[in-house]
């Protein structure tokens, strides 16, 4: 089967798409090989030999999509794999390979998804879906009404305005903010431009899936139904 190469790593349950062009563009993928940095090569899955950190991969597509939802702790990386540093994949003990769909950084903590569907996880990254990410915030200092107000109606970031965001106060230190984009850092980077730092950041929602009760460090599959509903908000 004639593909792109990081199609193939995907399917191959090696990473997402999207880390598979990193690897790419780092030189860490050959084929038949010689090393390859360009995005747009194609291979063909059972002819050519591809080598990831000079380990042969073979292609074996999934035969069965698995779907996770996990309470990421703080301290672990939302990554398949970084040296020196702790993983969402070291919390979660299953055979087949999954990788996470969209991030939160060492210091939050909250919902993260962990799946193997590489349709579904390219959706998921892509702003045009409009999935829905809602935060539990807590700062070190008092939020005011207009700092709320600020975040709600879009902050300068990046030259660029952040989109329209529903903010609702929860104390006088903490807030609930509901995004539909996912820069860098974003709500980090939103509290500092209000003058202000973040202390907790917790994920509690992506589109209908919900944290709800599920403990820290612990993770379950998803059910049937949050899977169709899940997937029929990422077709819109």
């Amino acid at each position: 089967m004639i593909m792109r190469l990081q199609k193939f790593l995907s399917m191959s349950g090696v990473c997402s798409r999207r880390k598979g062009e990193e690897y790419i563009v780092k030189g860490r993928i050959s084929v038949n090989n010689k090393i390859i940095t360009s995005l747009g090569t194609k291979i063909h899955s059972e002819k050519d030999y591809i080598a990831f950190n000079n380990k042969r991969i073979f292609f074996s597509p999934n035969k069965e999509n698995i779907y996770i939802i996990l309470n990421k702790p703080l301290g672990y990386v939302t990554s398949c794999s970084h040296k020196g540093e702790k993983t969402v994949l070291d919390l979660v003990n299953i055979k087949k390979r999954v990788y996470p769909a969209g991030r939160l950084d060492k210091n939050s903590k909250g919902l993260i998804l962990l799946i193997n569907d590489g349709d579904l996880h390219n959706k998921l990254l892509h702003p045009s879906y409009n999935h829905e990410k809602e935060y539990i915030i807590e700062t070190f200092n008092p939020v005011g009404d207009h700092d709320l107000d600020k975040m709600a109606q879009g902050i300068m970031l990046d030259n660029k305005k952040t989109r329209r965001a529903r903010v609702k106060r929860i104390s006088q230190y903490s807030f609930n903010i509901i995004l539909k984009q996912g820069i860098n850092r974003q709500i980090r980077r939103m509290v500092q431009k209000i003058g202000n730092r973040v202390k907790v950041l917790k994920r509690i929602r992506i589109g209908s899936i919900k944290l709800s009760n599920l403990k820290e460090g612990k993770w379950r599959y998803l059910n049937s139904n949050e899977i169709k509903t899940f997937k029929i908000e990422s077709s819109n």
